[in-house]
């Protein structure tokens, strides 16, 4: 059977949707409310639209899961589906439950005897407890479940019954709010407790100002340091203008006769080699292509010839000629021809000079840092051993080629190359120049090698062999005890440690930083008790 979905806006009254039902054209209309109720949550809207489909002959269905809708919808005895393809339904209505019978006090437990002292004290109890109790069924709901309303009970004047499920409620809450205080006190007199002893130790600074050769090893005898390098290849290019400029035009060509009325030379016979230079009287000169052979049997011949240069100007060129060997005459057969002016851009040596100029001044900054980025942990990089090898350069066209609208293009192949020291390899070249320089290792620690304040200077290479400056200041002081320390601080509260710790030949100062804010005492378990040592730069 066909159904009319009605979608319900927030603004719609009931009286719009009433004139939606009306206006539907099916029997049965399925209502979808929007995700705010709104109008619907009124139990008299729900029950003027149930009866309104009832006078137009209509069955109204709600889709929604909403279960104050669903439980509305019961009382209206309005079928609800959750969805469009849902079976419809008439949702039970839910009994009344009068706070769990906690409250309820059923009269047939108390003794015989209270029941006649509380008649006796009002002879109208009776009716008092039974006014206002109203049981009604509603014949709505399905049979399995039933609507039972009761009014609030009247408690009768007299002796009152202890109500011990609220007694035993109010039990469990007092002593689990007890075992909370008594864990919390536990946590945070007893285990939150911690201290962190900071102790300043009175020391001396250390300069240390080493030429260190890059090696495998870290050895402050042998003056070596153990270098990572990192390498990247890149092919790299660069844009350049065409300077040159080159004739590439036709050469003009024509025919040249040469005669001899020689008799002697005739007989002798008279050979033009080919390349021999002919000259217009214009001054055009031409070469001929093949050569010529003239004797008694024949004194003429003639021979194709080719401008010296390309352009228009060696066209036209007719009559005599010079350059013919003695007793020789020759002259243009016909006039010349062919010959043209084109003018095209060309790649000069000078301009791949200067393309490789700007290719080595391009920024490397990228480079770097992508180099630096392959160093595994902490690094510190040696700027200036940053170096880059060209391969093999070459331009696009080449020198001498055309460079169509002036375009060229240098490419080439480059090997970038940084060094670095990892932090670990320079700390340990540290602490072995600073152990160096201590009297006795007995009674004096390093209490900083200077690795924050470390710098790589004057890097040099020559051939194979690289080196670097390594300067940095580190400190030295008196040897002090840990355990001893949490010895004599344990319990204490801090004007005890203060004084306590001071009188530890080495010790300038002394500072506490307790783990919350009302913890003020030193804990007595060692493991809760972390000593830090700091320098003073060798003040005091």
């Amino acid at each position: 059977m066909k159904k009319d979905i009605i979608y319900i806006d927030v603004e719609d009254d009931i009286t719009a949707i009433i004139g939606k039902v009306k206006d539907s054209k099916e029997k049965i209309v399925a209502l979808v409310p929007p995700k705010r109720v709104g109008v619907l949550q009124s139990a008299v809207n729900l029950r003027l639209l149930q009866r309104t489909a009832e006078q137009t002959g209509r069955r109204i269905v709600l889709i929604t899961g909403n279960q104050a809708l669903v439980g509305l919808a019961a009382a209206a005895s309005i079928p609800v589906a959750r969805n469009l393809q849902s079976k419809p339904e008439l949702a039970e209505i839910p009994a009344l439950d009068i706070d769990d019978g906690e409250d309820v006090i059923d009269g047939a437990q108390l003794p015989i005897g209270d029941h006649a002292k509380q008649v006796a004290q009002d002879d109208d109890a009776d009716s008092d407890l039974i006014k206002g109790i109203d049981i009604e069924e509603s014949t709505d709901a399905p049979v399995s479940k039933r609507t039972v309303v009761r009014s609030p009970k009247k408690t009768p004047v007299g002796k009152k019954v202890p109500n011990f499920n609220r007694f035993r409620k109010r039990l469990i809450i007092i002593i689990a709010a007890v075992l909370v205080l008594v864990g919390g006190a536990v946590w945070a007199f007893v285990i939150a407790p911690a201290a962190t002893v900071i102790v300043t130790a009175r020391t001396a600074e250390v300069s240390i100002n080493d030429i260190a050769t890059f090696g495998d090893d870290n050895s402050a005898e042998q003056g070596t340091i153990k270098v990572t390098n990192q390498t990247l290849e890149k092919k790299v290019s660069v844009d350049f203008e065409a300077t040159g400029e080159k004739d590439v035009g036709e050469k003009a060509t024509g025919t040249v006769q040469f005669t001899s009325d020689s008799f002697s030379a005739l007989t002798q016979g008279i050979t033009i080699p080919a390349g021999t230079t002919i000259t217009s009287t214009s001054g055009a000169a031409f070469t001929t292509d093949s050569s010529v052979t003239l004797s008694l049997s024949g004194n003429s011949g003639s021979t194709p010839v080719t401008a010296s240069e390309r352009g228009e100007s060696y066209n036209g060129a007719t009559g005599a000629a010079s350059g013919a060997p003695a007793s020789v005459s020759a002259s243009f057969v016909d006039a010349t021809s062919g010959g043209t002016s084109k003018t095209v851009p060309i790649v000069t040596a000078a301009d791949v000079q200067a393309a490789k100029e700007k290719l080595v001044a391009q920024s490397t900054d990228d480079i770097k840092k992508e180099l630096s980025g392959k160093f595994a942990g902490e690094t510190k990089i040696i700027e200036a051993s940053f170096k880059e090898e060209y391969g093999d350069v070459s331009a696009k066209p080449a020198v001498g080629g055309e460079a169509e609208d002036k375009k060229a293009v240098l490419t080439g192949e480059v090997t970038y190359t940084i060094s670095g020291v990892e932090q670990a390899n320079l700390q340990a070249y540290l602490e072995q120049t600073l152990k160096k320089q201590m009297p006795d290792q007995t009674t004096q620690k390093i209490y900083d090698v200077g690795l924050d304040s470390v710098r790589l200077n004057d890097f040099s290479q020559s051939g194979n062999t690289q080196s670097i400056r390594i300067v940095a200041s580190g400190q030295i002081g008196p040897v002090i005890d840990e355990a001893q320390i949490k010895d004599r601080v344990a319990g204490k509260r801090f004007g005890d440690v203060e004084h306590e710790l001071k009188q530890i030949n080495g010790v300038s100062d002394v500072a506490i930083e307790f783990s919350f804010f009302w913890v003020r005492t030193v804990p007595n378990n060692l493991d809760k008790i972390n000593i830090e040592f700091t320098v003073n730069n060798g003040s005091e």
